[in-house]
């Protein structure tokens, strides 16, 4: 009898010192009830309480948590069906909210971000939820978040991980990819003839530009020498009709013997002359370079007497 309650004594005190004695590892936060109330929360480390006045509530995890989002369909905006699933990150900040404001943490934040995502989706279309998937993640972040605070729950991110459509939709958007890609490269390809094109012309115009100014400039040129070879011949003539006044019948018949001249010559040039057919007045022609003899004596024999009376001039002194 004595022994059965020394045992009971025993497992009393081991009880009570299990009660008494609380450990609370890192990473966790317990809160403190007395009769089922809330009192306070024991961070990591050693405490001790009254036993079976005060008890250990919840046991809460402090460190952030990773929340999977199963798969679901969700109606985006312009009625297309898509399979969407996520990831969540969140941290309890506050113990006592987190276990007594809502009954079961992840099953009511779990809920409340299903719901969010169809919301978001919703408003979009498939175009939109396919291609601004970080435009989503915030949106959701911030609804998720505001809406938690009251659970001294924290959300520090939210990832859409796959938005899948549906298969049939998945094949039309695969043609209207490659329809868009075809239309993109005959339009890049008829660009590409135009510019050709255009540059063909335009170097077609340059070239026709050019000869015209080449053509112009030669006819100016030519016009240019045409008028001064008329001032010339209008210059000899003139002296040769000066030279006939003052007397010199030599001057004229240099001047008929010298159109002579250039007339045959033209003729012995021509392609098609075979036979070279000799004027009657030859013989005026052969007279006329008689003439041209006597006057190139002439200006000869002038040019002399003057270099004599250069020679007998004596130059002047310089002072």
């Amino acid at each position: 009898m004595g022994q059965i309650f020394a045992l009971i004594v025993v497992i009393v005190a081991v009880v009570v010192l299990a009660k008494l004695v609380r450990i609370v590892p890192q990473g966790y936060e317990w809160t403190v009830e007395q009769f089922g109330k809330y009192t306070r929360t024991l961070s990591p480390g050693l405490h001790f309480l009254l036993p079976f006045v005060y008890g250990i509530g919840r046991k809460m995890n402090m460190m952030e948590q990773v929340l999977d989002v199963p798969s679901q369909d969700v109606i985006t905006k312009d009625n297309a069906v898509v399979r969407v699933d996520g990831v969540v990150f969140y941290q309890v900040l506050d113990a006592a909210k987190a276990a007594y404001e809502v009954s079961n943490l992840e099953q009511a934040a779990l809920a409340l971000i299903m719901t969010n995502i169809r919301t978001v989706l919703g408003s979009m279309d498939l175009d939109e939820s396919l291609s601004q998937r970080d435009a989503i993640n915030a949106k959701l972040l911030t609804v998720v978040d505001e809406a938690t605070h009251p659970w001294g729950v924290k959300v520090n991110r939210i990832e859409i991980k796959d938005i899948a459509p549906p298969r049939d939709l998945v094949d039309s958007m695969a043609r209207q990819m490659k329809a868009e890609r075809e239309k993109r490269a005959n339009i890049l390809e008829a660009e590409g003839f135009r510019q050709a094109a255009v540059l063909k012309a335009d170097g077609e115009k340059q070239s026709a530009i050019l000869a015209a100014d080449g053509k112009k400039e030669a006819a100016f040129r030519e016009a240019e020498a045409r008028i001064r070879l008329a001032e010339a011949e209008a210059q000899a003539t003139k002296l040769v009709s000066e030279a006939i006044a003052n007397g010199n019948v030599n001057a004229l018949n240099y001047f008929v013997a010298n159109k002579y001249v250039e007339a045959l010559k033209e003729m012995a040039n021509s392609p098609n002359q075979k036979m070279l057919m000799l004027p009657m007045e030859a013989t005026g022609i052969l007279g006329s370079l008689a003439g041209i003899a006597e006057l190139a004596k002439e200006s000869l024999g002038q040019q002399q007497e003057t270099l004599a009376a250069n020679r007998r001039t004596p130059p002047p002194v310089n002072r």
